[in-house]
């Protein structure tokens, strides 16, 4: 089996370091000490949220308001706590998200139409042109994140996550 290189040009089994013994491992094979997926996701997480910062900075914006935006282009019209679950954050990190993201002019406040006593959240079209305005720049962001991966891995690694969320969230995979 081939490696697969980082963009640093490093064997990526080599590449990563054992967040238990502080070693990387020395190989793929049985008995290696291969970090744990979990640790792998979060690497990668981690790796996205410092890049949309650094991205989003002169915007004054965070990825995590960045995030809540592109969950509201999605599903609008949410509650705030509807929107808390669907952007990772809690109640109370997205009350002060609210309340910024609002004095910004990205989002608003309304009645559901439905449901007159219930208050929701939606994208202005401040809010929209913004994130068009980082449309292309975060595609790019996802392209060189996968630029390792044929197609076919790619479908099945967003598969394989899928199934991964589902089992952790109690759901049968799709």
């Amino acid at each position: 089996m081939t490696p697969r290189t980082t963009p640093a040009g490093t064997d990526r089994a080599n590449a990563d370091v054992n967040p238990a013994t502080g070693a990387g491992p020395a190989s793929e094979g049985p008995g290696s000490a291969q970090p744990m997926l979990m640790y792998l996701v979060k690497q990668v997480e981690l790796a996205i949220r410092s890049r949309l910062d650094d991205l989003l900075r002169p915007d004054g914006l965070t990825a995590l308001q960045f995030t809540a935006l592109t969950v509201l282009e999605r599903h609008p019209d949410l509650s705030s706590a509807q929107l808390a679950r669907n952007s990772f954050v809690t109640a109370q990190s997205m009350a002060d998200m609210i309340t910024t993201l609002q004095g910004r002019g990205l989002i608003e406040r309304h009645r559901d139409q439905v449901d007159r006593r219930r208050l929701v959240v939606a994208l202005t079209k401040g809010g929209r042109e913004l994130l068009d305005h980082y449309r292309d720049e975060v595609t790019a962001l996802e392209a060189q994140m996968l630029a390792g991966l044929t197609g076919t891995e790619i479908s099945a690694l967003r598969d394989a996550l899928y199934a991964c969320r589902a089992s952790l969230g109690g759901h049968p995979p799709r």
